[in-house]
């Protein structure tokens, strides 16, 4: 394994996937690698948005998913932690439950172009 930083943003422009590949109330870990760091955020789809969020959780700095793309609820209201149990709006990030009230996830600016999910 590499001694690469975990980065917190990514760059303008890299197109992630297109959109129909994340269906509607689910959610996708992304991983992107730079030369100088491994960037871990995940993507949420509401009807036609797609909401960013950095995979760490404001609590304990962990990922939120123990597995992999596992990051809502099971009736899909909301992003869960799955160490600590917050729960998170997905529209917002907002935490509204559990040891991190009050608090939000990071925001990662994303936006859907020509049928594809991109960083802004």
């Amino acid at each position: 394994m590499s001694d690469l930083a975990r980065l917190s943003a990514t760059p303008a422009g890299i197109a992630l996937c297109a959109l129909d590949l994340l269906a509607e109330g689910t959610a996708r870990n992304i991983v992107i690698e730079t030369r100088t760091g491994r960037f871990h955020g995940f993507l949420v789809r509401i009807g036609d948005q797609v909401r960013g969020y950095v995979d760490r959780c404001p609590h304990a700095g962990l990922p939120l998913a123990q597995t992999l793309d596992a990051y809502l609820t099971p009736d899909g209201r909301f992003i869960s932690c799955s160490w600590h149990g917050a729960l998170f709006e997905p529209e917002t990030g907002a935490c509204v439950g559990g040891p991190c009230a009050g608090q939000r996830l990071t925001s990662w600016p994303v936006t859907v172009r020509d049928g594809r999910i991109v960083t802004c």
